[in-house]
């Protein structure tokens, strides 16, 4: 994994360094050592390289949940193995297997990162969060550490056509990690996380209005306040 990772930091993240304009909130709250939770909000296909630039201001590798058909693409299959990410097999009775090799992780020391909402957000708004994320703190103990990214969908997102910007202002927002109980209901402990979240991402944007400047095509810009939580919970029958 040392090989690897090196590898791809140098090939993948260190561009970030010199090609964004950061601006990040909070990275103290990523414990230096030490199990950690990074649990971020996902609206560009850029958001795990910038995830991982902000846990490497920590010196911290992160070791991301991701969806088992990136590990099928040709080259970042590769990469990703190289770098012992760990393949999430959705919808199938293999799903848990994840969750326990993420914990076996944690339990040795390491930075895991996941994104709650499983997906890239179509309207940018934080999504409905999904029950992974709670039961992964829950089973090891290990609090959640919410982060808000905001930036770089400029950039990349889904469905629509990349745009390189140079020194393109990315906002990250790290805030106070979240405790989960053994014990606690699970849509319970899923919106305390994405609570969180959204709260770091209504910080970030408000960061973000004052690097940038609202042009006609703003289609990328959003109110803080409409970042608000989308419960987990399953809507009762009337």
């Amino acid at each position: 994994m040392d090989v690897a990772y090196t590898l791809a930091r140098a090939a993948l993240i260190s561009p970030l360094h010199f090609g964004v304009k950061w601006a990040i909130d909070g990275v103290a709250e990523i414990p230096a050592s030490g199990p950690v939770i990074l649990a971020s909000n996902h609206i560009s296909y850029l958001d795990p390289l910038a995830l991982a630039y902000v846990a490497n201001r920590r010196r911290r590798r992160v070791r991301f949940l991701a969806k088992e058909e990136l590990f099928e693409k040709r080259g970042l299959g590769m990469i990703l193995r190289g770098m012992q990410q760990i393949p999430v097999r959705r919808g199938t009775a293999d799903a848990g297997g994840s969750l326990d090799v993420a914990v076996r992780d944690l339990l040795k020391g390491q930075c895991v990162g996941v994104f709650p909402e499983g997906t890239i957000s179509p309207d940018l708004e934080p999504m409905r969060g999904k029950s992974g994320t709670a039961r992964l703190a829950a089973a090891s103990g290990i609090p959640v550490t919410p982060i808000g990214l905001w930036g770089l969908h400029r950039v990349m997102s889904k469905g629509r056509k990349p745009e390189w910007r140079w020194r393109a202002p990315e906002i990250a927002v790290i805030g106070k990690a979240v405790l989960i109980e053994t014990n606690e209901d699970i849509h319970e402990a899923t919106d305390r996380i994405m609570e969180a979240i959204c709260g770091c991402v209504r910080r970030a944007r408000v960061i973000f209005q004052k690097e940038v400047v609202q042009d006609d095509d703003c289609w990328w810009a959003r109110p803080a306040e409409t970042a608000v939580l989308r419960t987990s919970r399953p809507e009762q029958p009337r």
